[in-house]
């Protein structure tokens, strides 16, 4: 007997040149496909040089098909948000008219309260001083672009890079994302770390300080005693620097004498796992993180209520204080310190 199909859903999203949302969305674990196209004007069958003109009502946009078990619509929306500058009215980056606008193309009403509640939601983080312009539409014929737009982004590679580059959206990315990370819209939705896939090694050095890239993906060690968590002493959860994934808590933290972040236990029993034996007396066994599978430290056998102390480096975690589990996406935890 084969097991309960699940059927793709849809949805659209227009963020300006269509060869970046495209590379933005194709890449996540559970998008089946996404197609660069036109879509919200009255012209049948647009072309390229049609929609260009910006007097047929058409925006550059994607369709994505993706599989609902895999990635959800939530997580589209904070992608959709991730790779755009939502605060512009008149088109995106380098690209404007009316053509480049963005908007969220809802197909039915659980999309359209999502979108909508994504961008009030986006509206309140403080992200961003001026007005959130996005506009959240009703969905309306989605005509495919022309064959040589699909795909763009890794069949003209470098001349998509230099133009993702020029017209100013990678820096824009960068500038607010890299500091906000971290924010989640939905962060009632937990375990979004659970389909992390860890980028390539430049990114990682582009993410990380040196310290947290020496650390966790060489397996360097920091100086003890002069770390940012060993004497931290705050309520609220360690997670891994470099995927968010939840390690360990202050109520099983201590003093350890070490000059390290010492813990007698993780967060969860399937949250660290052992990547090595040991040898000689009192020696540590190396621990990392069970998805981006980072360096962490060294387990050892010691008289500890667990008979362990996870000796952990600062620099392969990220503290979340209690009073910003929920902001962050970790209200699984919020009741652990009553």
């Amino acid at each position: 007997m084969g097991g309960i199909k699940i059927e793709p859903k849809t949805a659209i999203f227009a963020g300006g040149c269509f060869w970046c949302m495209e590379e933005a969305f194709e890449r996540l674990p559970g998008v089946i496909e996404a197609i660069s196209g036109y879509t919200g004007g009255w012209v049948e069958n647009p072309t390229y040089e049609l929609v260009s003109t910006g007097e047929t009502g058409h925006r550059e946009a994607v369709k994505v098909i993706y599989d609902p078990s895999k990635i959800s619509y939530e997580r589209l929306l904070d992608v959709f948000w991730r790779n755009i500058d939502p605060t512009d009215p008149g088109g995106q980056f380098a690209d404007r008219g009316e053509q480049y606008k963005t908007a969220i193309f809802y197909l039915d009403e659980e999309q359209r309260e999502l979108a909508e509640e994504s961008k009030r939601r986006l509206e309140l983080s403080g992200i961003f001083d001026e007005p959130i312009a996005t506009e959240i539409l009703p969905a309306k014929e989605f005509y495919p672009a022309e064959d040589y737009h699909q795909g763009y982004y890794f069949r003209f590679e470098a001349n998509y890079k230099g133009y993702k580059l020029y017209s100013g959206r990678l820096g824009f990315i960068k500038s607010v994302w890299e500091k906000n990370r971290h924010f989640r819209l939905f962060p009632e939705r937990e375990g979004y770390w659970l389909g992390y896939v860890k980028p390539s090694d430049a990114e990682l050095k582009r993410q990380l300080t040196p310290l947290q890239y020496r650390v966790t993906q060489l397996g360097d060690t920091e100086e003890p005693f002069h770390n940012e968590y060993w004497n931290n002493h705050e309520e609220g959860i360690y997670v891994d620097v470099v995927s968010g994934e939840p390690l360990f808590s202050l109520l099983d933290k201590y003093d350890s004498g070490t000059g390290w972040p010492s813990f007698t236990k993780p967060l969860e029993e399937w949250a660290v796992v052992e990547a090595g034996e040991c040898e000689g007396f009192l020696c540590g066994r190396e621990v990392r993180s069970r998805f981006a599978g980072s360096h962490l430290g060294h387990v050892f056998d010691e008289p500890t209520p667990t008979g362990k102390r996870y000796c952990i480096n600062s620099a392969a975690l990220r503290f979340i204080p209690r009073d910003e589990l929920r902001r962050y996406g970790y209200t699984a935890y919020e009741g652990i310190f009553k």
